[in-house]
């Protein structure tokens, strides 16, 4: 069953599973959307995610290294570096849910996760999804 939608901007969506591949604007690495308990709904065997499917280390996990200033510990090792851009492991906040779910395709009661949506990081990463899993 084919269960990628087009927009009608041509844009192409599709739903997003546990495995999902991750990256972060400020990360140096990408890693994978985790799912510790299942809504109930799968897509191709995988579980199926929702925009409350945000949390830092439950769901996020780590980028790597972080090579945002806005990070406090970027910011301390840079200025005692003088001023030279020193990156430090990536600690995610995310206190938002993802943006831009389904609205109308609700998983578990909450909007559905879809390819395009971003969630923020305090630090002002952009986390963006890569990959939605499916296939993976």
């Amino acid at each position: 069953m084919d269960i990628d939608m087009k927009e009608d901007s041509g844009e192409q969506q599709s739903y997003v599973v546990a495995g999902a591949v991750l990256r972060c604007s400020c990360g140096t690495m990408m890693n994978r959307l985790k799912m510790p308990l299942s809504h109930g709904v799968y897509i191709k065997g995988k579980a199926q995610m929702n925009i409350m499917d945000y949390q830092p280390q439950l769901n996020i996990a780590p980028f790597g290294m972080c090579a945002t200033i806005q990070n406090p510990a970027v910011d301390a090792a840079t200025k005692a570096n003088n001023n030279i851009l020193t990156m430090m492991p990536c600690t995610p906040i995310v206190s938002m849910p993802w943006a831009n779910g389904k609205e109308d395709q609700l998983v578990d009661g909450q909007p559905a996760l879809m390819n395009k949506c971003t969630a923020t990081c305090q630090y002002k990463g952009i986390i963006t999804i890569e990959d939605d899993g499916q296939d993976m």
